[in-house]
């Protein structure tokens, strides 16, 4: 998949999302509260501007058009959007009104509170006047169109009228993720992509079985005008209802969920990426579904890139012998990513040939340490080398499987030689993580990694266990 020739115009409410992370001490003395010692502060965009991230982070070009206020958060959103020619910065200041944030104060992965800055005004003709214009301006740029409606007052039937004739004039697919339950008000919309939730409401009815989300849809798509619903259903996966055409489904692989937040801004981008490619649309929502896989299984407002939609694609397709285990240059290419996105990224290896609690232990401690781990495999000429001609007893693709499987690890990759010096500096990480057992000055690449600006986390192992441990009882001796 290649969607660096897509430029995506994404029209609708932008926001800024801010975490704050802390740890709960105590209870305030001033009122049955708790008091949060902070910790870390991070900023993305959020709302249309996450649809953007998305974007970006899948590939493709993005112009971002919306309001913001004369405020410190306009500021700050506007920096995190810079990814040199890849997105163009086309939104419109209001004195109107400031720039929507919501800050969620977190304590050990927990929300304890969410706190919203936003105005319930409604749109300004000054407003809808200047967004209208910035449509103008920028739909001659566009291959695909997103309309990201949160009903904070973009999306305003007059703008929304003004972009689909703009848009039906020009030839460009319109995407809608809606808000409102009048679907009527997208009238001219190529896809609109509800949940289950916004689908029953827009259509009056039940969407609950395959029979039902079908029904619903073809009424709210007659309503609309629109070529085709897509319908997000969670555990469910998607549903596919095209005008002309039958209705398909998408399951979804069954998985640990961290976060819901921004998975429909993760639909709605890789759809329109795939479509706007010239994908088929059946095709366009297996990728899209597989995308929202990847973002449900990660913490706050995320994104899905290229190499991690690939692998769930490649996890989700039982015909393939290993879900997870990229290349040195895929490796390469993802920690450039996240790095990009300002995550920390950890790195730790091993033959990892039985998994017992020990390696858990130590994985769970890695993962602690950083926002992304990749866990290096030794493989199997190399484990021989090291443990002798009856190891591995797991082969590299089977023992992959199951690394990649485990909530601490974000990537696996593997590596020839009997050290990990090459890849350690190919992949250069942040963290580099070992077990107590070692010193510093033992553990290789440490020196490369510190010269870098990272850190070696030496962790405590589980004592009793081990994989020759293991094989000896299996065996009797």
């Amino acid at each position: 998949m290649d969607f660096s020739a897509i430029t995506v115009l994404c029209i609708g409410d932008v926001m800024l999302d801010r975490f704050l992370y802390g740890e709960m001490e105590r209870i305030s003395p001033e009122a049955p509260v708790p008091v949060l010692l902070l910790k870390e502060r991070r900023e993305m965009p959020g709302g249309a501007g996450n649809v953007v991230s998305n974007v970006i982070s899948l590939g493709g070009k993005a112009v971002l058009v919306g309001l913001v206020g004369n405020d410190d958060a306009a500021t700050t959103l506007r920096d995190r959007l810079r990814h040199g020619e890849q997105i163009t910065d086309a939104l419109v200041t209001t004195a109107h009104r400031p720039t929507i944030c919501k800050t969620r104060y977190i304590a050990t992965h927990q929300q304890v509170v969410r706190a919203d800055e936003e105005s319930r005004l409604p749109l300004q003709p000054e407003e809808a006047e200047a967004l209208q214009r910035a449509i103008d301006v920028r739909l001659t740029e566009a291959d695909v169109v997103i309309l990201s409606d949160y009903g904070k007052g973009v999306c305003d039937p007059l703008v929304v009228r003004h972009l689909m004739e703009g848009a039906r004039n020009r030839g460009v697919p319109v995407f809608v993720d809606p808000k409102s339950s009048d679907f009527s008000r997208y009238h001219g919309a190529t896809c609109i992509t509800p949940n289950a939730r916004e689908l029953a409401a827009a259509a009056g009815a039940n969407a609950g079985d395959d029979a039902e989300v079908e029904a619903a849809a073809r009424l709210v798509m007659a309503q609309a005008g629109a070529k085709a619903i897509l319908a997000t259903r969670s555990e469910k996966g998607m549903m596919l209802v095209p005008r002309d055409g039958q209705a398909v489904g998408a399951p979804a692989r069954a998985r640990e969920v961290f976060d819901v937040s921004g998975a429909g801004d993760t639909v709605i981008a890789t759809m329109a990426l795939a479509v706007a490619s010239g994908m088929p649309w059946e095709q366009a929502m297996r990728v899209a579904n597989a995308a929202a896989g990847v973002v449900v299984g990660k913490l706050g407002t995320a994104t899905a890139d290229i190499a991690e939609v690939l692998g769930e694609l490649r996890a989700q397709d039982m015909s393939s012998p290993v879900g997870h285990l990229l290349s040195q240059e895929q490796a390469a290419r993802q920690v450039v990513r996240w790095k990009e996105q300002g995550l920390t990224v950890g790195f730790t290896n091993g033959c990892f040939d039985i998994l017992h609690p020990g390696h858990i232990s130590l994985l769970a401690a890695a993962r602690a340490e950083c926002d992304r781990l990749i866990v290096a495999l030794n493989d199997d000429a190399s484990v021989r080398r090291l443990k002798g001609e009856t190891r591995p007893i797991n082969a590299l693709t089977d023992r992959a499987i199951v690394i990649a499987a485990l909530r601490s690890v974000d990537a696996v990759v593997s590596f020839a030689e009997d050290t990990p010096l090459e890849i350690i500096r190919k992949l250069m990480p942040d963290v580099l993580v070992k077990g107590a057992d070692y010193t510093p000055e033992q553990v290789v690449g440490a020196g490369d990694v510190i010269a870098a600006g990272g850190r070696l986390v030496l962790v405590d192992l589980r004592a009793g266990h081990s994989t020759t441990a293991t094989v000896r009882r299996i065996a009797g001796d």
